[in-house]
């Protein structure tokens, strides 16, 4: 049921984030959509920082203390909200004196950036802790009503507020803000008991963990959450709209196979004598279902564009084609991580990671600077298919694939606010 509830409230999301951008797209210009989309692109890598692998911790520890799981969520959000405020705070000063993008364009949009990061770092942390209690159902829930507050509330900005860049971060604050208040009162105070006094003491008793989480979620988040931005720093405002456009598109997608390694942790908790059969099936049904979206947004990325708004066709023509084949090399990486944690070698898969990471960034600022948009995409897909390539080589002839001999307690889940 909770693994259900995981999967049904990740599609709703990125189904409902869908509607959202292509109803921005329609109503907004290019340049506040592809501003917009490096803001909130920032947005996410300060909530992975900030976090610091505390929601991971808590999927394996509040079953472990059950007695004491209000305590450690209370301790967890305290910690991952006040990292994240601090590197907001500094990004938005170093973003004042730098002045290159002017993505940080006043007073306002500073409040509802630092604001917007809290919020994530917050929904992070929480989140996990109700996968952790096997409340995944009140998790879905939150979901599915952020994305409907959020595009609730952008349909009607046209009305109330001239279309800005600001007022699409101000969509999502205040559809996080709102999301958590409903399912406190649908769920008559669930959620809020679920954050007790914090005990400090407590969760410093997990700081190495804590720390090998951490390392593996950002090596491998970390690039691609903030790929929009680079778009906009290697290239303008109205390329970053086009492109993400189709990036919202693939990261959708990347919801399956992303799932469905997910639910791997369950089901080799429930038999692991089947842990490779299991893998096996997982893997070849990410396969396929990555392979088929990349075929459709090769064969149809301009008409996709054009559906969004036809100005993004003349500004990005054929370009993102490309774009989709990245899925598959993800998909090894989804199922690489997986394998990471069943065999609790987090920290020393992380280096690889790491690697992997500088050289999608690499590939990518070398391919946007070379041949614009379209080498972007090509440098990007090149890097990611490197990565799945080599983690598929690794756990081909490697001689620890990570099965567990036993089951393992740590489950995970990755973020997801389209």
């Amino acid at each position: 049921m909770n693994s259900g509830a995981l999967a049904i409230g990740a599609i709703a999301t990125a189904g409902l984030g869908f509607a959202y951008w292509w109803l921005a797209a329609r109503m907004f210009p290019p340049e506040a959509i592809g501003n917009a989309s490096a803001i909130l692109s920032v947005v996410g890598l300060m909530g992975l920082l900030g976090e610091a692998g505390l929601g991971t911790l808590l999927i394996g520890e509040i079953v472990r203390h059950p007695n004491k799981g209000a305590a450690l969520v209370g301790a967890a959000a305290s910690v991952g909200v006040a990292l994240t405020i601090g590197l907001a705070l500094s990004f938005v000063v170093v973003a004042h004196f730098a002045a290159s993008t002017n993505l940080i364009d006043g007073w306002l949009t500073g409040i509802l950036f630092v604001l917007g990061c809290g919020l994530t770092a917050f929904s992070m942390v929480v989140d996990q802790a109700f996968v952790g209690s096997l409340n995944s159902s009140i998790r879905m829930i939150q979901q599915v009503l952020f994305s409907v507050f959020k595009l609730m509330l952008i349909a009607a900005i046209p009305f109330v507020s001239r279309t800005s860049s600001t007022a699409i971060l101000m969509t999502w604050v205040a559809g996080i803000l709102a999301s958590w208040i409903a399912v406190d009162l649908m769920t008559n105070g669930r959620a809020r008991r679920l954050v007790g006094r914090p005990d400090f003491r407590l969760l410093h008793t997990f700081r190495r963990k804590v720390f090998d989480h951490y390392a593996l979620d950002v090596t491998l988040q970390a690039p691609g959450i903030i790929v929009p931005y680079l778009v906009l720093v290697l290239l303008s405002p109205a390329a970053t709209a086009a492109f993400a456009a189709l990036w919202m598109l693939v990261s959708t997608a990347s919801v399956i196979p992303a799932v469905l390694a997910t639910v791997l942790f369950p089901v080799v908790r429930a038999g692991p004598a089947k842990s490779r059969h299991h893998f096996l099936v997982s893997l070849s049904a990410s396969l396929s279902f990555s392979l088929a979206v990349a075929l459709f947004i090769f064969i149809c990325s301009e008409r996709i564009l054009e559906i969004f708004n036809p100005a993004y066709r003349e500004i990005a023509g054929s370009s993102l084609r490309l774009l989709g084949f990245s899925l598959i090399g993800s998909t090894f990486k989804f199922h690489a991580c997986t394998l990471a944690r069943l065999g609790d070698t987090m920290r020393r898969a992380s280096i690889p990671f790491a690697l992997g990471g500088l050289l999608e960034l690499g590939l990518l600022v070398l391919g946007a600077k070379l041949g614009g948009l379209q080498g972007l995409v090509i440098g990007w897909t090149v890097a990611v298919s490197i990565e799945g390539l080599c983690a598929a080589l690794i756990w081909a002839f490697g001689t620890n694939p990570g099965f567990p001999a036993e089951p393992t307690r740590d489950l995970t889940a990755p973020p997801l606010q389209i």
